[in-house]
């Protein structure tokens, strides 16, 4: 049946609701894909469907899937990215027989350029027998939602697919014409709840340069690359043998919701196919009635995602309590049927009634229970879906009620329709039972949503209004003029307010608002006036309208004309200047400059200057939009000068639009990778993919790099660990050279961890602590497993079931005395790795006794040294270590010196204040724990000898310390002294400023630390170090160099036959080292080009030889040291011209023209009206030389130092900024401008309106 007219058919139509990537029109990102196929083991084998004749497919398992991940913009609704609308709506038309379906063809013509923003509606409705069978719906897929106000909207419905009306069941099916690029489409078939089914499209790749683009569609325009994920997944793959592309839609685990009309779309350059198919979901059989529910939504889990799903665990039979049966009197209930008649609000009270705990669970699994059509109560016979009328006719829309008495209420677009005694658009009648509404003379604001209401029922409908084609009645008349006249092409329509194209040689002509071509419209009159007539505006001009065309030969003739001095040719790098110029008789002739036709205007970056005979254009920095075909064209006359100017532009690598955080791609070991990254570049560079110093070819078999256009690519077919790293882009042309680095992270289950250690043992528990993998996989560590056994056994006993995240556990109930061991999983988002090695086998043992003979060793001022002897008894689990602790005489708080047990049975307790008196203790630490304290009898007094300090300065600092500019300097200069000597440092007998040089002082020696050495930073520095009353200094020299100036001055002393003779003075910095030579390079003047005549020359004067006679040559000279040549070179002021002996030439003398003038406004101030609240500029420009000093006044008073005005001056453009004005700033604002030479000021009004607020 035929398709319902679209508003967008509809040449007048304003479409009411649009999608497209980007609401402004703007052009989409490149795309760029990234490809993962999981492995082969990863997805159950399947085939796909078979389709035979006459019979529907029956569902098949799929074969082995491939996720696609690709980037694309996903569509929007009016410019923004909101959930899409009309979920709920469909969900809930599925339900009932009145679902609206939609037809769709087997295989459409391509789209239209406004395919994105078409609003698409649905078509009327199949027979109520026919709705039962087959439920056509759209993919409910995540993230999916719908407002609840967005409900029943028209602009809300969305575009599914139709089935074939039963008229149409048995009539035979037309098999397609082949389609010019799929030589494979996919067909429909059928698929029960739950089921995977699989749809293939093949396209043959012989005569395509790359591969094409696909697009897979559910109902009109529903793109589903953006909906992949666990329930549908896509894939792409390529035979190089066969020079096929397939792509398969696989759908995973189908739902009722999935069944409707889907798409593919085939693009290729200016090649379009495209092929729709359907999908039907069978119904699952509903086994729910013979379960008991009590039990089985007693234990769900709640929230997760298994809720809803019935969980037989309460009803299996426990092997180990066997208890008698006891007799249950209570009967039977059908807690099914009870909530099937129930109302909602009531369901939460019957299952607290029959001890139903999972309510979530319990409304997952009501919703899944088909529900009766309940018969209209109200009409007999309702509205049909949709409607279809011309623009200007009469429509009937006629509903049968079941109650003549009941109340009618007709709505359009949700607003009420009253009947009004004056016109005549809506006319109500009544005939029996029937009650009609007519609908006179038809226009586009008719097209809406239509409903009646009966009492409480409402049933709805479309209408679809039909635009009559618009017809010309007196067509366009030839036009022959020349340059610079008016044209005006006039034609006449059969309608007035129609809507006309007016197009050019085929090619539409652009109208916009910067556009040479106005259109206006007088009636039923429309006009195409061109105000200044080119040669390039002779051509055929059409007008077409919807109804035919009309077409008639417009002929521009040009006016001879001397040209002295021809436009010439030229290629500029991007960004420098471009200057143009010509030179023609008469010379007060004006003329027009045009780049591609199109007219070029003087701005703030180029600027058209005309002195006599000479027509100049200059572009100040020159961008990609610059280059082209220039022409300046003389008013008056028929010819004109044209010139070409290409840019070159260096390449560069789009990263930015990965959107990968940091530039790195992740993928899972085994997965196939394809990276496409966009690039830039005029003219198109050469691509080279690099890992390391290996370069990755376009014909290598697992790893190959393509590029194609804009795109380069890196595809891995199977990755493994060693493909992770950085690949570098190199990008090169005659413009430049440009580099990229792109992170490929290779994902995999994490290696084991290494053996866990078991520090702590006790009576029947341990600690054991380890480190994590050494290799994580690529992936975060989402925690660990434990697993415990007896040494002497070989089962396993898994300890923990929930994820331990530190790496830490104790272990419990062990048996003591008996020696076990223990091992770790590590567990990442891809998997479990293999076991760790055991651990040592461990035995749960007591701790020791106490340590013997604790005595004093050594004391000094801060530190005190004990010793001891081991434990009378330590037992079999043996001795780790002691642990030793001190308090402050008088206290009883114990403070631990070693942080880690030592296994000796000496120590020294360091950080302890002199003069204090302490008490030491020493703890036996082994597997079990810590033993019972032995405690020192006597108090310790903290002091020490003294020892004069010394400096010990290394060798290397006993001389200059050179270091180069930017380089890090640390030194590191040690010495002696108790107790701790105190150190000094001054430069050149000054301190040392800290934000300079860093400087850190311990107990044995001082850190001197520069981060970015300076010349400044050069000097002798001074060490003193200090205990009490002995001193001891040392100085180390520390030299920063860096690069020399240029030399001062080079000139050209003689010139004889092919020799110069240069002289130069060294120049004024050396960079703190001594010029080591120079080098010295010469460059023609023609070309400028430099070239080395000699390096490392120590001389200041040379003489040049060899050069070629008939040149002129500069010359220019580096300085080197130590550090390299210097930044910048010297020049020649003067060239040096090799002239034939006897002969010699005079360079004629030019006088400088004076560019002084006056202040003069080329732009004055405009009357402006502001916005209380919002901020308002005022614009002007003046032209003066030398710059004039800008003064603004309001009301003949000079605005100065007031935080409400912000003022600026740029290349001549003044502006006034007025920050948030209110109606006082209103009044007259003036711009004057001063130089040397005289003033000019410009005047304009500016009035504040206050906006009110509606109510």
């Amino acid at each position: 049946m035929p398709e319902p007219t679209k508003k967008d058919d509809v040449p007048n139509g304003q479409p009411e609701e649009s999608v497209a990537p980007d609401s402004n029109g703007a052009p989409p990102l490149p795309e760029i894909s990234l490809e993962v196929s999981p492995p082969p083991e990863a997805v159950a084998e399947g085939k796909e469907p078979v389709e035979t004749d006459g019979e529907k497919p029956e569902a098949t398992e799929p074969e082995p899937i491939q996720a696609v991940v690709a980037q694309e913009p996903s569509p929007t609704e009016n410019g923004s990215n909101q959930p899409q609308p009309g979920v709920v709506g469909v969900k809930e038309q599925a339900e009932s027989a009145n679902t609206t379906v939609k037809e769709e063809g087997a295989c459409s013509p391509p789209p239209p350029d406004d395919d994105n923003a078409a609003t698409t509606t649905p078509s009327p409705t199949p027979p109520a027998e026919e709705t039962n069978s087959i439920k056509k719906l759209s993919i409910d897929l995540p993230n999916d939602s719908v407002p609840v106000a967005a409900m029943g909207r028209k602009d809300s419905v969305w575009s599914l697919g139709e089935g074939q009306a039963p008229e149409d069941l048995d009539k035979p099916i037309d098999t397609p014409p082949l389609s010019t690029l799929l030589i494979e489409r996919p067909q429909s078939g059928s698929v029960s709840v739950g089921g995977d089914i699989t749809f293939v499209a093949k396209v043959e790749a012989k005569d395509l340069l790359r591969k094409p683009t696909i697009k897979w569609f559910k109902g009109k325009w529903m793109d589903l690359a953006s909906k992949t994920g666990k329930h549908l997944q896509l894939k792409e793959t390529f035979d190089r043998f066969t020079k096929i592309h397939t792509f398969e839609m696989h759908i995973i685990k189908a739902k009722d919701n999935y069944a409707g009309n889907y798409r593919c779309e085939v693009t290729y350059k200016d090649k379009f196919d495209s092929c729709s198919f359907d999908l039907e979901i069978k119904e699952a059989e509903q086994g729910s009635q013979n379960i008991d529910i009590r039990s089985a939504f007693k234990r769900s889990s709640e929230g997760q995602e298994d809720a809803g799903e019935l969980d037989f665990s309460g009803l299996l039979k426990h092997r180990n309590q066997r208890e008698p049966k006891q007799q249950d009197d209570t009967p039977e209930v059908d807690v099914w049927e009870i909530l099937k008649k129930a109302r909602p609000d009531e369901y939460e009270k019957i299952a607290f009634m029959y001890g139903i705990t999972d309510l979530r669970g319990l409304l997952k699994r009501m919703k899944k229970i088909p529900k009766e059509e309940k018969k209209s109560e109200a009409f007999s016979k309702k509205l049909e879906p949709a409607y279809q009328v011309d623009k200007g006719g009469k429509i009937r829309l006629v509903v049968d009620l079941a109650d003549p008495t009941v109340e009618l209420k007709w709505y359009k677009n949700g607003q009420e329709i009253r009947p009004t005694p004056n016109q005549r658009k809506y006319i109500f009648e009544h005939k029996g039972t029937q009650r009609i509404m007519i609908i006179n003379n038809c226009t586009m604001n008719d097209d809406a949503a239509y409903a009646v209401a009966a009492g409480d029922e409402k049933c709805t409908t479309e209408l679809f209004v039909k635009e009559l084609p618009i017809k010309i009645v007196k067509g366009i008349e030839p036009v022959k003029t020349t340059v610079n006249e008016r044209i005006e092409l006039e034609c006449e329509v059969s309608e007035e307010g129609a809507q006309v194209k007016w197009m050019k040689n085929g090619v539409e002509v652009p109208t916009g608002v910067r556009s040479r071509y106005r259109v206006k419209c007088e009636g039923t009159k429309h006009y195409l006036v061109i105000d200044d007539a080119t040669r390039d505006d002779t051509g055929t001009y059409s007008v077409m309208a919807t109804g035919g065309t009309s077409e008639a030969h417009v002929q521009v003739d040009l006016k001879p004309l001397k040209v002295y001095q021809d436009l010439q040719d030229i290629t500029v790098m991007l960004g420098q200047p471009i200057k143009l110029h010509c030179e023609i008789y008469p010379g007060n002739v004006p003329g027009r400059w045009y780049r591609n036709g199109q007219l070029v205007q003087p701005n703030d970056r180029i600027n058209i200057i005309h002195r006599n005979k000479v027509h100049r254009i200059e572009i100040e920095s020159s961008s990609l939009h610059d280059a082209g075909d220039y022409t300046f064209v003389p008013e008056g006359y028929s010819q004109s000068l044209s010139a070409k100017i290409h840019i070159i532009d260096p390449p560069r690598v789009h990263l930015d639009s990965l959107n990968f955080p940091d530039n790195t791609v992740t993928v899972v070991a085994g997965n196939k990778l394809r990276l496409e990254i966009p690039i830039s570049g005029e003219p198109a560079p050469r691509v080279v993919w690099m890992k390391g110093e290996r370069v990755i070819l376009e014909s290598g078999h697992r790893v190959r790099a393509e590029t194609y256009g804009d795109q380069t690519s890196l595809t891995i077919e199977v990755t493994e660990r060693d493909d992770s790293g950085n690949y570098k882009i190199v990008l090169q042309n005659e413009a430049g050279e440009a580099t990229a680095s792109v992170k490929i992270k290779v994902v995999d289950i994490p290696d084991p961890p290494d053996a866990p250690l078991v520090p702590v043992v006790g009576g029947d528990w341990c600690s054991m602590t380890w480190d994590p993998p050494k290799y994580d996989g690529g992936s975060p560590i989402l925690g660990y497993f434990i697993e415990r056994k007896k040494k002497q056994s070989s089962r396993w006993m898994r300890l923990n079931f929930d994820l331990i995240k530190e790496t830490l556990f104790e272990p419990k109930k062990m048996i003591e005395g008996v020696p076990y061991e223990v091992r770790i999983f590590a567990v990442n988002a891809i998997g479990v790795s293999k076991p760790s090695e055991p651990s040592k086998a461990f035995t749960p043992l007591a701790v020791t006794s106490e340590p013997t003979m604790l005595v004093v060793d050594d004391v000094t001022d801060t530190t005190v040294t004990v010793k001891w002897r081991p434990p009378e008894t330590i037992g079999a689990a043996g001795l780790d270590g002691y642990l030793v602790e001190y308090s402050i005489e008088g206290t009883n708080d114990w403070t631990v010196s070693n942080k880690e047990l030592t296994e000796k049975t000496k120590y020294t307790i360091t950080g302890l204040t002199p003069g204090s008196k302490i008490l030491v203790r020493v703890k036996a630490i082994n597997a079990a724990g810590a033993s019972a304290p032995r405690t020192l009898q006597h108090s310790i007094l903290v002091k020490e000898v003294i020892e004069p300090p010394k400096i010990r300065v290394p060798r290397h600092l006993k001389q200059t310390y050179t270091r180069k500019v930017g380089e890090t300097v640390n030194l590191v200069v040690p010495f002696l002294g108790k107790p701790r000597p105190k150190v000094t440092w001054l430069k050149e007998g000054k301190p040392i400023e800290p934000s300079h040089v860093s400087i850190r002082n311990t107990d044995c020696d001082s850190i001197i630390f520069i981060r970015k050495a300076e010349r400044s930073h050069s000097g002798k520095y001074d060490m003193t170090v200090q205990v009490e009353n002995h001193v001891d200094t040392a100085i180390i020299d520390i030299q920063i160099v860096d690069l020399p100036g240029p030399p001062q001055c080079v000139t050209i002393e003689d010139v004889w036959g092919g020799n110069v003779a240069l002289v130069w003075t060294p120049p004024k910095d050396n960079g703190n080292a001594p010029i080591t030579g120079y080098t010295i390079q010469k460059a023609d003047k023609k070309t400028m080009e430099w070239y080395t005549c000699l390096e490392h020359y120590h001389r200041t004067c040379i003489t040049v030889t060899e050069l070629v006679v008939g040149n002129e040559y500069y010359f220019r000279v580096f300085s080197e040291n130590m550090c390299g040549l210097s930044e910048t070179a010297t020049q020649t002021k003067k060239s040096a011209l090799i002239v034939k002996e006897g002969l010699q030439m005079k360079n004629p003398e030019y006088s400088d023209h004076d560019f002084k003038e006056a202040p003069k406004f080329t732009q004055p101030l405009i009357n402006t009206f502001a916005i209380a609240g919002y901020n308002t500029t005022l614009n002007c420009s003046v032209r003066a030389n030398p710059r004039p000093k800008v003064i603004w006044m309001k009301n003949k008073i000079i605005i100065l130092d007031d935080p409400r005005y912000r003022m600026f001056s740029n290349q001549g453009v003044c502006t006034l900024e007025i920050r948030k004005p209110s109606p006082y700033d209103g009044g007259v604002y003036t711009c004057k401008a001063i130089n040397d030479l005289g003033e000019a000021q410009v005047d304009c009004k500016l009035e504040v309106k206050v906006q009110t607020q509606e109510l």
